[in-house]
């Protein structure tokens, strides 16, 4: 078996990618962790998803292919040039909510909001206001993460930070969490 044989990418992929190129953006999402994403998206019927860091939309369009036409897609990014980008390919999508804004500005604005799905890829939900993303995770609802494996644009002492983030995911006794080493590192928590 080959876990990149027959991925199946959304249509949107393709030119989301020649774009992402063009624009010099180097901090996408693994097609295999964006396979998954998808798989799991459409374990979740009539849900509400958020995507932290939507950077050109790779993964949202995973996310988007995933979901069933009842759900709703929250995706964050706090850089306008990338999201146009995901606007351009993945706009007219009306499942789909784009927000421009910095991530713990939003994190911190979400009082009383739950979602049955979110992807934290970027600092904001999982190494700064980990607490507040896990919070706004519906009973049941999956939190998920990726690059927890070693990266080569990891800055110094970041490996540090993703112990840490890994010991406080294993220690909190509201999910199940799995660890996976595959792709770029990915860890699944399902809350109880």
């Amino acid at each position: 078996m080959n876990d990149r044989d027959w991925l199946n990418e959304p249509k949107a992929v393709e030119g989301i990618w020649n774009d992402s190129v063009t624009a010099g953006f180097t901090m996408a999402s693994d097609p295999l962790t964006c396979s998954l994403l998808r798989t799991l998206a459409a374990s979740k019927a009539s849900a509400r998803f958020l995507e932290h860091g939507s950077g050109t939309g790779l993964s949202t369009a995973w996310i988007l292919h995933g979901m069933d036409q009842s759900s709703s897609l929250i995706t964050v990014d706090n850089d306008e040039s990338l999201i146009e980008i995901l606007r351009t390919h993945l706009g007219s999508d009306p499942r789909l909510e784009i927000v421009c804004a910095d991530g713990d500005s939003f994190l911190q604005s979400q009082d009383g909001e739950h979602y049955d799905f979110i992807f934290a890829d970027t600092w904001s939900g999982k190494y700064s206001l980990l607490d507040r993303a896990l919070e706004l995770v519906k009973p049941g609802g999956l939190y998920i993460i990726d690059d927890m494996l070693p990266q080569p644009n990891w800055p110094d002492g970041h490996a540090a930070k993703v112990e840490s983030l890994i010991n406080c995911l294993e220690a909190d006794c509201r999910f199940h969490v799995t660890k996976i080493s595959w792709a770029s590192g990915i860890i699944l928590a399902a809350k109880l």
